[in-house]
């Protein structure tokens, strides 16, 4: 059975690729972290927008069914 001997320079280079496609991953992961920020930040403000323009026609529909509801 024979051997064959692997060059120096194919050897070193795979912890070079290795360590390269982990950078990648790692800069596309933190890439997604702004756009996930802005979408909870536009939910949060589109909620306190609505709150504030339907807020107090919810509190009165609400007041309203409890009324009938218990009868007074």
């Amino acid at each position: 059975m024979s051997t064959i001997a692997m060059p120096v320079e194919r050897t070193r280079a795979r912890p070079r690729i290795g360590r390269a496609l982990l950078e990648l991953r790692e800069q596309r992961e933190r890439g997604d972290v702004p756009g996930w920020v802005l979408v909870t930040l536009m939910t949060a403000g589109l909620v306190i927008a609505l709150w504030a323009i339907a807020g107090p026609a919810l509190v009165d529909v609400f007041q309203t069914a409890i009324d009938r509801v218990t009868g007074v």
